[in-house]
Order: structure tokens, then C-alpha cells, then sequence
């Protein structure tokens, strides 16, 4: 059955992406015709050549992805050749299969690189010279075959190079917070692109461009269903559904997760009990472990929220975090599955500092996992803020595996709405120093283990994905699911090489739409901070939606309120977390505690995050605090502007609707980041009594009718 179906969706997806306008379907994928000739006739001499060392689904995806590249790009089809020796000049194979044409020198240098590594370059053989893209495994030639595209795509290709990668994180993976009924917990680009209602019967097309444009970037596994879990997911009916989800995605390269609820075997399995060291609760767990694997036999495993925000949990029963995911784990470990627990632990019957809970929760428990769990921690301790300083989880445990959580929606960010590239913010966290467990480790030093020697790795984000035409509601928010890929392939790449092969591959070559879309990506995320959180404010977004401004949000538990972030008082305003305050800064390590204790020392992108100072406090440009954060709420604004006359200049390169979808997009983006100025500089003003500087756009309106604003169908809740 498998791949009669897999052929026919290939035909509808090769009718799909050649019928579709330009209105951001084809993501980076957007195989345009080549205009230098040398190149086009380089590229035309080797896919008139084409041997295959072998069959299998990969090498099959492999081939659909070169039809599509020859039409597209040559307008015309690849010529596949039945003999390796006779009129062929590109070679397509393992290691293995080549390992007859191969030195041992090149056979060592390639398994090197491991299972998903690859090799592309110029081979020798018997006076003739073909060009080879070789992996350890299908998988590492299929990641060959897109670098090799996309190098065509950005007019950089020179067959007489040889190059060769491998990623740096072992485990890639997407978090879709998507809900059975198709809607999508903090998603802003439509509903739900898994139509569990008529799987596994209808494989939607969709599936395959969705699969094609991860393994494009190197993104080997997915998560399918929302973090705060619905036990129906574990049922029968619905392994089969994922089951019909794991074979579409298998040839890319990618295994499927699926999210555990903790009260499962209660809810599903008919006990009284999820306690994890109930006998009848570890049965339940490996019968529907066991019976995943029987329809998903490389399913990767289970991500689990457990004890947070509502969701059900080992504390329930006197348990800790370890003896919860132990449980599971050992569930797993006899099929090589994996159990990813989340570190975002918070509970409204602890009134410590939020940010200090998680630590709290794990560092007692280092060591105490086993070795197939891995324990997966959000970027910031807070929740996914603009800007927050790195978890101090990350350095703080060393004896357990662990991961790292990025959020590629733009929850807090504008949603859908704003314009703004989420790398570098991911880049300043992963070169956070940590002074541990070396005096040399970063963040991204940690997550590829090379000072603690894990042997599993892992960057999540939780995705942008919907069913949105362009795939994630704004066209420029795709910038955003490209750069997670590359960067979770390789936490050391810049996000200016990010920036430029995006823009390379999605608007083509020319260097003045090249140029200044780089500079649009680069300067976006600043610019958000500036007309919503500077100088280290946070979390003061409205509540629930997490919609625009809410300064003055209050009731209900105090972390869901804003003014326990910002503590703004006649006096000044910020979260004291030294020891003078809640401590929370004594989490790091003492380098860190050294560099971030003094509020004249420590970064001023931080500075409200860790300390309370006074409204007359003097910034490093002389400002007072007071006019610094009104100079950069009106630089966020200014710097919006910028962004509209940039994007404006391109008009006549961009194509017309693109060009109208983000023109229409920059424009609402303007009118948020004033209303977000307006609201924030009226708000904090009733704390601080200073006049508004003269300098900067004066805030309009009143500040009661920007409190009574409600959003109660604002998307994604």
C-alpha cells in the first residue's frame, strides 16, 4: 500500500506546486529558472546523467525532488541512466555502495561525519570524472542533494568544490501545540494542517510539501499534537492516524512524537490511578507503548508537560519529575524510543519568583534520569519573552541530557501581524556564557554536549505552521521556520548567513532586493523589543491572547499578572532578583552573578529584568531610566517606519502580491507598535510623574481607552 499511494501524491504535489501564483506556497522551495549559462548548462550536463546506487523511499523522494528542480529550473526532465559507467555524470549513492570507487582515505573522511552527514564533490574514476553527493545513510544524501540545490539557488554552485557537513544536534525537531480539532494553541497562520478527521484514510498533499520543506533544512523529527495533551491521541483509532503521518514523513528523513498526557491511563485506561510507580500504571503505559510501535515501529517517543499550568503530573501523587519520566521512559527504552520532559514547571501554589521554579524542580534531580530522557528547557525561565537572559538550567545540570525549547510563533512577538526575524534573539542566547560546567561553555556549547558528552541532543520549536496559504499568516514569518532548521542544525551558525540564504532562495539573486531585505531581518527583533519591552521589561503583554500591550493587567494569580514583572512604583520600576530580592540571579554561576549583580555593570538589555532601580537611574548614554525607555519605545516606532520605506523601494522586484501582503502587514505593524508606545509611556508615566521627553513623538490618547480594549477572538488561545 505505501508506495502506490506515496507515487500518486508525488503527482499531486508536482500539480500543486507548478499551478500555484506566487503567493509564498513554494516557501524556499521556489525552484525559479537559472539565468547565468554557464550555471544552467552545468546543472542541465549532470541531470542528464543520473544513476542511483540503489532503491529505497528516500532515494525515491530524492528523485521527485530533481524533477522538480529540472522543470523548474531547466524547464525540462532529468535523464535517470540504468548503468553507473555509461553516459551518466552524477553519481547518487552511500558510502557503502560507492565504496568501490572511493579511496579509503574519502570511505574514512565520510563515516566521519555519521548517519546524516554528507559528501559532495568530484570523483575520479577510470579516467572519467562524475560529480557524487554520498551519505552514511539515504537521509545524509538526501541533505546533500538540497545543500546541492540550494547552492544552484543561490549562483554559488562550483562542482570542483568539495563539501561536506553533518549536524550538530541530533535531534531537530518541530512542537506542533495543535489540538485534535484543528485548532492551534498559539497559532497565527490558520488551523491545524493535520486533518485528523478524514486520516488515515486522506493523505492531504500538503503532508508532502510539509516534509520536503523540513528535510530541506534538516529537521528530522515532529511532534504532532499540543504539549497540554489530549489522551485521545494514545488511543487506537488515533494511531493509525499517525501511523498514516509517519509513513508520508519517513522517506524525509523524520520520526514522529506524539504528546502523553500524564492522567492517560485514567482517562483511557480505565484506573483510578497515574501514579508512577503504580504497578497497574506502569502495565498501562508499556501495553500502549508497546502498541505504538506495532503501527509506528521508529516512532521516537513521547514530549511530556507535566505539572505546570493545570496540566496532571507525579506531583499529584507525592512523585517527583524523575520517577514521572523514568516511568515513561523505561516504556520506551526496549523500542530505542525517547522521553522529552519539558522544564517549564510552574505552580500557583508556590509564590517563590517564577523564574527560580524550574531550577528549583531539576537541579536536585541531575543524574537522577535515565539515559534516554531528555529534559527540555525553554530558552528564557519565564515564558518565551522578546528578550529574556538564558535559563540558568542550562550550565546548572550536567549529569542529565538536555534540550532546548524555542518558540518559532510569534506568541509574544506580534503574532502574525509584525515583521520580525526570531535569529538573532536565538543567537544571543545560544553564545550566552555560562561559565559551566566549563569556564568556557555557552548555551549552544551545552546543547551539543561537548563538554558534558550527552549522547542525545536536542532543539525543539514550537511551530508556526497552518493552514495559511503562505504556511505561517505572514510571508516573512517562513524566515523564521527556515532559520530554526539551520540553526538547530548548527547552533554556531551567524544569523546574517541565515538572513542573506533565505532571502537568496525565497526573492532571488539581485543584491539590492538581497540587501535590503537583510536588513529589514536583521534589525526587526531590536526594533520589537524597542516598542514593547526595552531595557529588560517583560511579560507585559494582555492576558491570555497575549495581544498588544497590558502594563496594568491585574487579578487572578500573581505571575499571570503584569505588574509582578515590571514593579513599578513612585520610586522606580524592575524585578529585583538579586539577593537583596528573590535570589533568582544566585541560580547562575558566580560569573554570571558578578557580571549581572551591579545594575551599572550588567547589560541594560537586561537591566529591569534583575534589578529595581529609580526612574532618575543614569543609563550609559546619560539618559535617566525614565527617558531611555521612552527614547526606545519611540525608536521602535521610528524604526517601523524605516522598515515600510525600505520595503516600499522594492516595489517594482517583488513580486505584486507578496509585495501587497507585506506592504499590508508593515502597515497594521505600525499601527501596533504606536499603540504599544502610546499605552506603555501613558501607563508607566502615572508611576514615574516626568514629563515626556522633548525629543521623541509625543504619546497620543488616553490612557483609559487603551485599558478597556478587548480581544476576545484574538487567535491562537
Amino acid at each position: 500500500m505505501y508506495r502506490p499511494i506515496y507515487f500518486t501524491l508525488l503527482f499531486c504535489l508536482f500539480f500543486s506546486l507548478n499551478s500555484s501564483a506566487n503567493d509564498g506556497y513554494k516557501l524556499w522551495l521556489d525552484y525559479q529558472p537559472i539565468q547565468e549559462q554557464s550555471l544552467k548548462s552545468e546543472v542541465k550536463s549532470l541531470l542528464e546523467g543520473i544513476y542511483f546506487f540503489g532503491e529505497n523511499p528516500t532515494f525515491d523522494a530524492i528523485k521527485n525532488e530533481l524533477n522538480l528542480v529540472a522543470k523548474g529550473m531547466l524547464n525540462s526532465d532529468p535523464i535517470y541512466s540504468k548503468d553507473r559507467l555509461q553516459n551518466t555524470t552524477f553519481w547518487i549513492g552511500t558510502r557503502e555502495q560507492l565504496s568501490q570507487v572511493l579511496s579509503l582515505t574519502k570511505q574514512a573522511e565520510i563515516k566521519a561525519l555519521g548517519a546524516e552527514g554528507y559528501w559532495r564533490g568530484e570523483i575520479e574514476f577510470e579516467g572519467k570524472s562524475y560529480y557524487a553527493i554520498i551519505g552514511n545513510q539515504p537521509v545524509g544524501i538526501l541533505y546533500g542533494v538540497y545543500n546541492w540545490i540550494n547552492s544552484i539557488q543561490s549562483n554559488t554552485f562550483n562542482k570542483s568544490i568539495e563539501f561536506a557537513d553533518a549536524p550538530k544536534i541530533k535531534l531537530r525537531m518541530l512542537n506542533h501545540w495543535d489540538n485534535l480539532d484543528r485548532t492551534v494553541e498559539r497559532g497565527y497562520a490558520g488551523f491545524s494542517i493535520w486533518d485528523w478527521h478524514r486520516l488515515p484514510g486522506y493523505i492531504d498533499p500538503r503532508y508532502i510539501d510539509y516534509a520536503r520543506a523540513n528535510a530541506s533544512i534538516g529537521i528530522n523529527a515532529v511532534s504532532l499534537t499540543n504539549v497540554n495533551a489530549n489522551a485521545l491521541i494514545l488511543t487506537t483509532d488515533f494511531m493509525k492516524k499517525a501511523k498514516a503521518l509517519a509513513d508520508v514523513f519517513r522517506p524525509y528523513g523524520i520520526k514522529v512524537f506524539l504528546t502523553a498526557r500524564f492522567s492517560a491511563p485514567i482517562q483511557i485506561g480505565g484506573l483510578k490511578t497515574a501514579d508512577p510507580l503504580d504497578p497497574e500504571v506502569i502495565e498501562f503505559w508499556k501495553k500502549k507503548t508497546d502498541e505504538m510501535y506495532s503501527f509506528i515501529p521508529d516512532f521516537g517517543g513521547f514530549l511530556v508537560k507535566a505539572n505546570s499550568e493545570g496540566q496532571p503530573g507525579p506531583h499529584e501523587y507525592g512523585r517527583n519529575h524523575a520517577e514521572g519520566a523514568n516511568m515513561l521512559a523505561d516504556a520506551l527504552a526496549p523500542h530505542g524510543g525517547i522521553l522529552i520532559w519539558r522544564a517549564f514547571v510552574y505552580s500557583h501554589e508556590d509564590e517563590v519568583d517564577r523564574h527560580m521554579q524550574a531550577n528549583n524542580e531539576f537541579e536536585p534531580l541531575d543524574g537522577k534520569f535515565k539515559d534516554n530522557v531528555i529534559i527540555q528547557i525553554k530558552n528564557g525561565a519565564i515564558d518565551f519573552q522578546p528578550r529574556e537572559p538564558f535559563h540558568p538550567l542550562f550550565g546548572a545540570i550536567n549529569q542529565t541530557n538536555v534540550g532546548m525549547e524555542f518558540q518559532i510563533t510569534q506568541e509574544y512577538l506580534g503574532q502574525a501581524t509584525n515583521l520580525v526575524f526570531l535569529t538573532p534573539m536565538w543567537e544571543e542566547v545560544l553564545k550566552s556564557k555560562t561559565y559551566r560546567p566549563t569556564p568556557s561553555s555557552t548555551v549552544g556549547s551545552v546543547l551539543e554536549g561537548k563538554e558534558t558528552n550527552q549522547k542525545m541532543t536536542l532543539m525543539a520549536g514550537v511551530s508556526n505552521i497552518g493552514t495559511d496559504r503562505n504556511w505561517t499568516g505572514h510571508l516573512f514569518a517562513q524566515s523564521n521556520w527556515f532559520a530554526f532548521g539551520k540553526m538547530a542544525w548548527n547552533p554556531e551558525i551567524t544569523s546574517e548567513e541565515i538572513a542573506k540564504e533565505w532571502t537568496e532562495l525565497t526573492f532571488g539573486q539581485d543584491q539590492e532586493v538581497v540587501t535590503k531585505i537583510d536588513e529589514i531581518l536583521l534589525e526587526s527583533h531590536e526594533t520589537a523589543v524597542d516598542y514593547m519591552t526595552p531595557l529588560g521589561l517583560h511579560h507585559i503583554m494582555g492576558r491570555s491572547h497575549h495581544y498588544g500591550p497590558g502594563p496594568w493587567v491585574m487579578g487572578g494569580r500573581a505571575d499571570w499578572t503584569a505588574p509582578y514583572y515590571h514593579q513599578a512604583d513612585s520610586l522606580g520600576i524592575g524585578f529585583d532578583r538579586t539577593s537583596d530580592g528573590s535570589g533568582a540571579l544566585d541560580q547562575y554561576a558566580p560569573e554570571v552573578v558578578q557580571n549581572w549583580g551591579d545594575p551599572h555593570q550588567i547589560p541594560e538589555k537586561y537591566l529591569l529584568w534583575f534589578h529595581h532601580v529609580p526612574w532618575d537611574f543614569k543609563l550609559k548614554n546619560g539618559d535617566t531610566l525614565w527617558e531611555g525607555i521612552a527614547h526606545h519605545y519611540d525608536r521602535g516606532v521610528k524604526n517601523v517606519r524605516k522598515m515600510q520605506e525600505t520595503w516600499a523601494s522594492l516595489e517594482s522586484k517583488i513580486d505584486p502580491e507578496e509585495f501587497d501582503h507585506v506592504r499590508q502587514l508593515l502597515e497594521i505593524q505600525e499601527e501596533e507598535a504606536e499603540w504599544w508606545r502610546n499605552a506603555c509611556l501613558l501607563y508607566f508615566q502615572t508611576f514615574s510623574n516626568r514629563p515626556f521627553p522633548t525629543d521623541i513623538e509625543q504619546p497620543e490618547g488616553d490612557l483609559e481607552y487603551y485599558k478597556s480594549l478587548m480581544f476576545p477572538n484574538a487567535p491562537g488561545i
